[in-house]
């Protein structure tokens, strides 16, 4: 578990310049603001932990943190296998079923509970914060990878298009953060409902670099022309629903820094508007579980395949000479506007191999042209101390749409990062590929198993596939729960599961057959 944010009103800091006066103008006017109610010229106050105190678990991290790193290191291992014992009794049950038989059910559940046991064991006893510590296993060549200045210079950028509800808490948390050298740039992408003329009076006060945009361009077209003018040695993005920790920027910086091979690290995000209603609830525990065990068990690789939107920092010469690309991408013959966490972070990954080619199809663009870095085999991780959280749709309509966006992006992603991410080793294959298949393997399942087999009178296989997914939910709320201890919304984990078995399964088809439908808006109402 995470010690407790400072509240807001300790962290505003006068002598953490952000422009040539020398003065962070988001800071000083951190209190009294909701940032679910936001007032005219007003800052975010963040989110409180649920709980407080020290527990049990955090007093067994106490003492391991004062063991040295081999000690420590074989304890968690040590700890982690025997928090992992009835899980591993119940898969060597079913191993011994499938010596009478190796149907499709048969090996479906081993399949996924091996799966589950295999990221629950790496984010729990092989991932480190880069920010917090050096980690374990890092490349043999890591020497040779250009280190960044002790201070690296940051550009903070945002692209937002009709968030006028929303954005003054977004850049107001973006101006109030304690790093020192930053740079922000906001890019208004021909919004039509006021948002601009909201960020052109605050932008002077909290020294902002903002950009209108007369035509409507997309969110990677509008971050590319950011990208334009930013000078910093680290690219960090943000969204536009989002509301950053003080400390979030340092941390993403300190991972950078301390660990050169790492072309861009991922940030933790939960849910801003949690409380908003039953569905926000539950994808806040979700997002804890996606960041907290899948991102940590890829990061404890090197190959995080997603650093997600909400807080994404990228070194420069990672990803500078594949803006055009990004930009321009199509899929199937057509323009397409989605995939912008995941097709970046496939460049980062993907360049060694795929970097030469991209270079030179976009050779007279002035990201090329005028910068030509090597292609090189970054690492991509991902820091559980830079905090930052995102509003999530509140409505099931909103809700579902977000999610077609996401599979579209899945879908696309597929195809270029699917093409390279063996040559990353066994482990981040196994972690990508074992993923891809269950998500094109879930509707064909769900499908047998809730539609084929109670018209074949089969409802017992029905039954026993819910109390799977169940099942599943429940261990990854427990995981939630070691980690807050205090929290008692690991019980809407399992919820989550059922959701996405019964619901959101349906939507991979749906989104193929509607690629070319690209519309992108932030709402989460």
């Amino acid at each position: 578990m995470t010690g407790p944010l400072r509240p807001p009103s300790a962290v505003g800091r006068d002598d953490s310049p952000h422009g040539p006066a020398g003065s962070n103008p988001g800071a000083g006017v951190l209190a009294n603001f909701d940032a679910r109610n936001p007032g005219p010229l007003a800052a975010p106050v963040l989110p409180r932990p649920r709980f407080s105190g020290l527990t049990g678990a955090d007093r067994i991290r106490a003492r391991l943190d004062a063991l040295d790193t081999d000690t420590r290191r074989g304890a968690v291992r040590l700890l982690v296998l025997v928090a992992l014992l009835p899980l591993l009794a119940v898969l060597a049950t079913k191993a011994v079923r499938l010596s009478h038989g190796f149907g499709l059910a048969m090996v479906y559940g081993p399949a996924v509970l091996t799966g589950t046991l295999c990221l629950l064991y790496a984010a729990y006893s092989r991932y480190d914060d880069p920010a917090v510590r050096e980690l374990r296993r890092r490349p043999r060549d890591h020497a040779s990878f250009p280190a960044l200045p002790e201070r690296p210079r940051v550009s903070f950028l945002l692209a937002v298009k009709d968030e006028r509800d929303h954005i003054e808490a977004c850049v107001r948390s973006m101006a109030a953060v304690d790093y020192p050298d930053l740079q922000i740039v906001v890019v208004d992408d021909a919004s039509e409902d006021g948002t601009g003329e909201l960020l052109e009076r605050v932008a002077p006060e909290l020294g902002i670099a903002l950009i209108r945009l007369e035509d409507n361009v997309g969110k990677k077209a509008a971050l590319v022309r950011a990208c334009e003018v930013a000078d910093g040695d680290v690219l960090l993005f943000t969204d536009s629903d989002c509301v950053v920790a003080p400390d979030a920027v340092t941390h993403c910086v300190a991972a950078l820094v301390r660990h050169p091979e790492l072309g861009a690290v991922s940030g933790h995000c939960r849910a801003l508007n949690a409380d908003s209603s039953l569905l926000a609830r539950v994808q806040d525990v979700w997002y804890e579980g996606q960041f907290r065990i899948s991102k940590a068990a890829e990061a404890s690789f090197g190959s995080v395949s997603c650093v997600s939107g909400p807080l994404a920092a990228f070194r420069r010469e990672a990803i500078l000479n594949y803006l055009p690309a990004w930009a321009q991408d199509t899929f199937l013959g057509a323009p397409f506007r989605f995939a912008t966490d995941r097709q970046l972070t496939g460049y980062v990954l993907g360049q060694a191999w795929c970097g030469k080619a991209l270079k030179e199809r976009h050779a007279d663009s002035p990201f090329v042209r005028d910068h030509d870095h090597p292609e090189r085999a970054w690492q991509v991780g991902y820091t559980r101390s830079a905090r930052v959280w995102t509003r999530v749709p509140s409505r099931p309509g909103s809700f579902l749409r977000q999610q077609i966006r996401w599979k579209k992006s899945f879908i696309r992603n597929l195809f270029f990062t699917g093409s390279f991410m063996w040559r990353r080793g066994l482990a981040p294959a196994a972690l990508y590929y074992g993923h891809a298949l269950w998500v094109l393997a879930a509707p064909l399942l769900v499908a047998r198993h809730l539609i084929w087999a109670p018209l074949h009178l089969a409802g017992l296989l029905t039954l026993l596939y819910l109390c799977g997914v169940v099942l599943k939910g429940c261990v990854w709320g427990l995981a939630y729960r070691v980690d807050h201890p205090t929290d008692r919304a690991w019980r809407y984990r399992p919820l989550m599961s059922l959701l996405s078995c019964c619901v959101l399964a349906w939507l991979l088809p749906y989104a193929a057959l509607t690629l070319r439908r690209s519309i992108w808006s932030r709402s989460a109402s």
